[in-house]
């Protein structure tokens, strides 16, 4: 009888070294983030948790992308988010940029580190802009001087310090991500520390849910079914595969010649993953944040126009919903090309002597895959869109308040794919280090 590896997790040292390493490298991860930036008034701060609308909307994908931190401004309250943008805006200039993509081809191992290498470079600047940015818009959020955040900010040694300090928490959290890949769970850092915050909210959603003392629990059963099913839901597309038949040329051995030999190139349904989800909510809020500034104009037509651009995009109506869809489903779209073109199977399986059965080499098979990809790109961007309005839909249904549409399923659209993401990964990592270490499930036998 076949009996499961994952009974020998705890048995193997070199696995439970990884795993140790990774839990202390966590909990350091979310002790630092309760670290307040220097000369914070948090009395002012605390008003945050108030804020509704686009600015919450801005506040929600912030502080889920920082792992929890916003919220409490503390020295990591930018998490990784600088680290992702940085990496999104080169993958986006790759295609654009000649040079750039024929270093890519060239040789991609190289073009990997180099990729890596400026990533970590730009984050710098891109950290200080968000870092700048940060503190203005809650100001202007909160409709207090920026003053009342950070004490003394606009003179040069307070607002260097605030900057310079939160600059060093996105780093520190990049370097325990780096760490947590080398000598915790292999190339899953970042969406770990990420998977940490979002988990980390839960049980204040989780309060809010049962602060309503007449339909709580029962709310809380169907959220938590509701939630089942998505999940289900979101493993069933993630590793959806279009799978391509490719003819691999037989090889010479010796005096004889081997068998062409037949395999599949799989296609993903989704992937893009959750970047999509964050492209399509940050230009949404985009419009309202803008259109803040003008509520109180003198103008009536400029205050009127400016009112209803903020109640559209304020994130809690139906055309905002609608709106979100539809550019969910269009950045689908958007990013996968730029991912899959990207990978230029054409060229690739061309150099190997490869070929797709009945499509000519090259720039033909490139097409041709483009055609496929697209195809099943679809089903995925609907679903994905599906994901992105499922807590507005739910609010609108369910009778209780909560505050902000992301915290009614308790963790938020873009959320609930990371931690399904990370944590399929994670099996999946971990399932592959039992078994290079002999711990086959299909070698072990009762």
């Amino acid at each position: 009888m076949k009996r499961s590896a994952w009974r020998y997790l705890w048995k193997s040292e070199d696995i439970r070294k990884k795993l140790l390493i990774t839990l202390f490298l966590l909990v350091l991860y979310r002790l630092a983030a309760n670290v307040p930036v220097p000369g914070l008034d948090r009395t002012v701060l605390a008003q945050l948790g108030n804020v509704n609308g686009a600015a919450g909307n801005i506040i929600n994908l912030l502080d889920m992308l920082s792992g929890g931190t916003i919220t409490n401004f503390s020295i990591l309250a930018m998490g990784v988010y600088p680290y992702i943008t940085a990496q999104i805006i080169l993958q986006l200039l790759v295609p654009i940029i000649p040079a750039l993509e024929r270093r890519m081809q060239e040789n991609p191992r190289e073009g990997q580190k180099w990729m890596e290498r400026w990533t970590v470079i730009l984050t710098v600047p891109m950290a200080m802009l968000s870092a700048v940015g940060q503190v203005n818009i809650f100001s202007s959020m909160l409709n207090t001087p920026v003053t009342s955040v950070i004490r003394g900010y606009g003179e040069f040694l307070p607002t260097a310090t605030a900057i310079i300090t939160m600059i060093g928490g996105t780093m520190f959290a990049i370097w325990l991500g780096q760490l947590i890949s080398e000598y915790g769970i292999p190339n899953q850092g970042l969406s770990l520390i990420i998977f940490a915050g979002i988990v980390a909210r839960m049980p204040s959603h989780l309060g809010s849910i049962l602060s309503d003392a007449v339909n709580g629990w029962w709310i809380l059963l169907v959220i938590i079914a509701i939630m089942i099913l998505a999940i289900f839901a979101i493993v069933f597309v993630q590793q959806g595969r279009r799978n391509v038949p490719v003819l691999f040329p037989g090889r010479r051995i010796g005096n004889r010649m081997s068998m062409p030999v037949r395999s599949n190139l799989p296609l993903m349904v989704n992937m893009a993953g959750m970047i999509p989800l964050i492209f399509a909510q940050s230009i949404l809020t985009f419009p309202a944040i803008i259109a803040s500034f003008f509520i109180s104009s003198t103008t009536p037509w400029v205050a009127s126009l400016a009112s209803g651009i903020r109640d559209t995009f304020g994130g809690n109506n139906l055309w905002y919903a609608l709106f979100y869809f539809l550019m969910v489903v269009v950045f689908t779209f958007f990013y996968t090309d730029v991912l899959f073109t990207q990978q230029n199977y054409g060229d690739n399986l061309k150099k190997q002597g490869a070929q797709i059965p009945g499509v000519v080499r090259g720039a033909p098979t490139q097409k041709y895959l483009n055609k496929v990809q697209r195809r099943i790109t679809l089903p995925g961007a609907l679903f994905l869109g599906i994901v992105a309005v499922l807590p507005y839909i739910v609010g609108m249904v369910l009778p209780v308040t909560v505050g902000r549409g992301a915290g009614l399923l308790l963790i938020s659209s873009a959320g609930l794919l990371i931690v399904v993401g990370v944590v399929r990964d994670t099996f999946s990592i971990i399932e592959t280090e039992l078994k290079l270490h002999g711990y086959d499930e299909s070698l072990i036998k009762g």
